[in-house]
């Protein structure tokens, strides 16, 4: 009967360990993400015990949740490893005399999962992909 507990406990972590995906990522602009702007650097993505997610900015260890829109289907074949895709739009800086880029993070596609919708631009908007690699948390 220990065993057999023993063995469920294990089972049990497992199935948690690969509920709670994870990705590292180097973003060489600034970017938009949870309503929060974020500087160029080290990023990782993972998903969260209520199937949100969250973005964790690797220079400062702050975290900053996603919020889900929807789950979007695997292409096929599936696209390998990682990736952050951004909406790339163009905005006046606050002084009005200045249009800037500013990249929007839209989804987010972890290894062997289905990608999540973060962010939906309705303007003319072109996309910019990052790609990671997966990591064990």
């Amino acid at each position: 009967m220990k065993r057999q507990a023993v063995a469920l406990v294990f089972i049990l972590a497992a199935g948690v360990a690969s509920a709670f995906a994870q990705a590292e990522f180097k973003v060489p602009f600034p970017i938009t993400a949870g309503g929060k702007k974020l500087a160029a650097g080290n990023y990782a993505v993972s998903t969260a015990a209520d199937g949100g997610l969250v973005l964790r900015q690797g220079s400062t260890g702050k975290e900053i949740p996603l919020t889900v829109l929807e789950r979007i289907a695997k292409p096929e074949p599936p696209v390998a490893g990682p990736r952050l895709v951004f909406d790339e739009v163009g905005d006046f800086a606050p002084s009005y005399t200045e249009y800037i880029t500013v990249y929007v993070l839209s989804e987010v596609w972890l290894s062997g999962e289905d990608g999540y919708r973060v962010h939906v631009t309705k303007g003319a908007h072109k996309t910019k992909e990052v790609k990671g690699e997966a990591t064990k948390k």
